[in-house]
């Protein structure tokens, strides 16, 4: 007979032995993100798990940590996976949702790593080996959405990952991993950094056209000041005009009522000298 630490060794699959790992940084840069976090697909993990000439997918599940989240069931009574979506569960806060659907890798015909310097292949490669967590923004609009939704995760949680075997026919969980170690991802930065160095293309834009709104804005009321003066002045000269053309015209009318005043008194004074003196005393 076997001893019961062999029993129980034959009944442990190894994948309740394994758990997801974040992804090697070398290739997926830059995580976690903001939203996003980038998983290993489990290649080999369930290989000792599959029956012949049966069907099997891998479902991903997550969910934002706490105490309980290492004894969270991801399965009902009957063995069944959980049909929880990111809505039921406020975004993994509630429990555990499925956030992917996938084929099980090909432990026979792993991508080959060296592939992904080559500018052709890498693309295939990363998504036969990768899986990136909150990587869809748009199926939570999208209410004939097939699959499982996988929007974006909310910055500065940690979650954990757990992926299951499941049996396409008979709709049962075959095999299980671990909850994942604590993933967290980034912090959304609080302050904005005014070197224009680390500036991104989005503030560039934003800035050219609040700069150039404020230069038509100064040259507008630059504008509006040069011709308010040019009309106060037109107006002003106007005024000296008409202002001249009376005074010149009062002169006229003077000048006009003095030389007849002298004529007048020229003719006075022929008169006087033709009267007739007399000589008598």
């Amino acid at each position: 007979d076997l001893p019961l630490s062999s029993l129980l060794a034959l009944t442990v699959s190894r994948a309740q032995n394994l758990r997801p790992q974040i992804a090697n940084p070398k290739l997926a840069t830059n995580n976690p993100t903001l939203t996003t976090i980038a998983l290993e697909k489990p290649f080999c993990v369930f290989d000792d798990s599959l029956s012949p000439g049966s069907s099997y997918v891998v479902y991903l599940y997550a969910m934002a940590d706490s105490a309980s989240t290492v004894n969270s069931a991801v399965t009902d009574n009957s063995s069944k996976p959980l049909n929880t979506t990111f809505q039921d569960t406020n975004g993994g806060q509630l429990g555990p949702y499925r956030a992917a659907l996938f084929n099980v890798p090909n432990c026979a015909s792993p991508p080959l790593l060296a592939d992904v310097v080559n500018v052709k292949k890498v693309s295939n490669v990363l998504k036969q080996y990768l899986f990136r967590v909150g990587d869809d923004v748009t199926c939570l609009y999208d209410p004939n959405f097939p699959g499982a939704c996988n929007p974006p995760l909310a910055d500065d949680t940690t979650y954990r990952f757990k992926y299951l075997l499941v049996d396409v026919v008979a709709g049962v969980v075959k095999d299980q991993t671990l909850w994942s170690d604590p993933m967290k991802t980034i912090k959304q930065a609080s302050t904005i950094d005014t070197w224009p160095g680390r500036r991104s293309g989005g503030m560039i834009v934003i800035t050219s056209i609040l700069s150039t709104l404020m230069f038509l804005l100064v040259v507008g009321f630059l504008a509006s000041i040069f011709f308010f003066v040019m009309a106060e002045g037109e107006a002003s000269t106007e005024t000296t005009h008409e202002s001249q053309t009376t005074q010149q015209g009062v002169s006229r009318s003077q000048g006009i009522h003095i030389l007849a005043e002298l004529q007048l008194n020229s003719y006075k004074c022929t008169d006087i000298k033709e009267l007739p003196f007399s000589t008598e005393r």
